[in-house]
């Protein structure tokens, strides 16, 4: 079983960072990531990478969000610019091996003030 213990949010102003991060257990999951789930919504796709560093992004956070990995501390961090009120939400880790079973994170929470 694949631990991911994520960190690193909390309240920001509209238009400013913040840096999430989340360390496995160990370095089985092919593909890491982040999805975030606000009130009363679906839990959606926010980025996501590749062992070899190819990531994906939604459209709502291309050009704001940065995805990054490091394999060797089994890292994934999420830096966030130029935050919207739309952002705010519950941020999960995400990992998965191949076609295997998905892991999940605890969840930070992550509130953008207007």
């Amino acid at each position: 079983q694949v631990q991911l213990v994520e960190s690193g949010g909390g309240l920001v102003q509209a238009g400013g960072s913040l840096t999430l991060s989340c360390t496995a257990s160990e370095s089985s999951s092919s593909t890491m990531g982040w999805y975030r789930q606000a009130p009363g919504k679906q839990r959606e796709l926010v980025a996501l990478v590749s062992r070899g560093g190819m990531p994906t992004y939604a459209d709502s956070v291309k050009g704001r969000f940065t995805i990054s990995r490091d394999n060797v501390k089994n890292t994934v961090a999420l830096q966030m610019n130029s935050l919207k009120p739309m952002d705010t939400a519950v941020y999960y880790c995400y990992g998965r091996n191949l076609a295997g079973p998905i892991y999940w994170g605890q969840g930070t929470q992550v509130t953008v003030s207007s």
